[in-house]
């Protein structure tokens, strides 16, 4: 049976891809904000949008390679959709707007293309050289894997519920999971997560299985206290909360009061009341904490090179300086921020980037540098999606001397 799709679905591709790329939306909000202009869309309808427009801004170089432009307006992006899709095996309708594509020739320079990495795995010749140096080897391997579609991962709250609770209050729904290690389940039979009286009543949150290493590494107990100093929505923060039992104090800190607002609505589903949450709105902020913190998680600001499956627009938004604005920063947080820790004290460095430069280099750095006296490194990993199969991540733990 020939797979089907219909003009409406073209059009709201287009409108979505025309905003990514000529008015810098980010691709999720655009998608979701696309998603909800049409509520007579079925799942089905809002899936295969949602699919293949995320498809088309992965592999957006190949394919303007292949159509040999770059669209401008909304509707030139059809005749590039048509291209998508045929590669994927639909067959294309006779609509004018697929007059100008020639399979033959279209498939042929696709084979040609597969013997250039930055086309093949369509990415821009400078990110291509950043990743080759770093990575090396790996970096094929790693690019590859970084196009695939992302897993879905579940985080059961243990607040609120074991993995086997999650488990079977989500398969009562037509949602079927498999655990795969410690809180984690992975979802293999998916409908909408948010509507299930699962989430309604915190028993799990969404976070993808590398994203969950980081608040086990750093080793708390209950009663202790804990700061998050870059906690974002927190997910971390929350994930840290369950690992203390909801005893001693949990303080989250971000440069973003909205961020924080978010993360205290979803401590209040999750069941958390050990948490507290500041705005860091100077430097007085973090110096007020010096020497306050058994334990400290700094998931800093990054490229987000590991988490390419879930943002692939990111690629075409990164340049060289925005790397080296990052990498100045990280070192900053690094440095300013570990002096919140008590001599004894434990930190991770974290990021969902798998650039040394941001990572291992990062640590090193430190511990050379004057800030970093007294520390020791006790552990360090990078998760690779070709490796591990999920996200790319880096964690690592460090100890401060008594």
């Amino acid at each position: 049976m020939a797979k089907k799709f219909y003009a409406a679905h073209l059009d709201a591709i287009a409108e979505a891809l025309q905003n990514i790329f000529r008015e810098g939306a980010y691709a999720d909000r655009e998608i979701t904000r696309v998603l909800k202009a049409d509520r007579r869309r079925g799942s089905k309808d809002r899936a295969f949008i949602a699919e293949h427009t995320y498809g088309i801004v992965r592999y957006y170089r190949l394919l303007t390679h292949l159509l040999g432009k770059k669209p401008k307006k909304q509707k030139e992006w059809w005749p590039l959709i048509g291209i998508h899709l045929m590669l994927q095996g639909y067959e294309l309708p006779p609509w004018r707007e697929f007059e100008s594509l020639d399979k033959d020739a279209i498939l042929k320079k696709h084979a040609e293309a597969q013997d250039e990495r930055p086309l093949r795995e369509s990415i821009p010749d400078w990110l291509d050289k950043v990743g080759a140096e770093q990575l090396g080897e790996q970096w094929s391997a790693t690019l590859s894997a970084l196009n695939e579609t992302a897993p879905v991962v579940l985080r059961a709250n243990r607040l609120k519920a074991s993995p086997a609770d999650v488990a079977a209050s989500l398969k009562k729904e037509g949602i079927l999971t498999e655990p795969i290690g410690a809180d984690a389940l992975l979802v293999t039979e998916r409908k909408n997560l948010f509507r299930t009286e699962a989430f309604r009543r915190g028993m799990f949150e969404v976070q993808d299985f590398s994203s969950q290493q980081a608040a086990p590494s750093l080793e708390v107990s209950p009663g202790q206290t804990v700061i998050d100093a870059c906690a974002g929505a927190g997910g971390k923060s929350l994930h840290l909360a369950a690992l203390m039992e909801n005893k001693g104090q949990l303080l989250s800190l971000d440069i973003h009061e909205w961020k924080l607002k978010e993360l205290k609505k979803r401590a209040r589903r999750n069941g958390v009341s050990n948490l507290e949450t500041r705005v860091i709105t100077s430097s007085k902020v973090i110096k007020r904490l010096h020497g306050r913190a058994d334990r400290l998680l700094l998931d800093v600001p990054c490229t987000g090179l590991g988490v390419l499956r879930r943002n692939p627009d990111a690629k075409w938004k990164l340049n060289q300086d925005f790397i080296d604005r990052v990498v100045k920063e990280q070192q900053e947080i690094l440095e300013r921020y570990a002096k919140m820790v008590k001599p004894g004290g434990k930190m991770v460095y974290a990021t969902c980037s798998i650039l040394p430069q941001e990572n291992e280099r990062q640590v090193e750095g430190f511990l050379g540098s004057p800030a970093g006296e007294g520390w020791t490194l006790e552990h360090h990993h990078t998760y690779f999606p070709q490796e591990e199969g999920y996200d790319g991540f880096f964690v690592s733990r460090l100890v401060k001397a008594t």
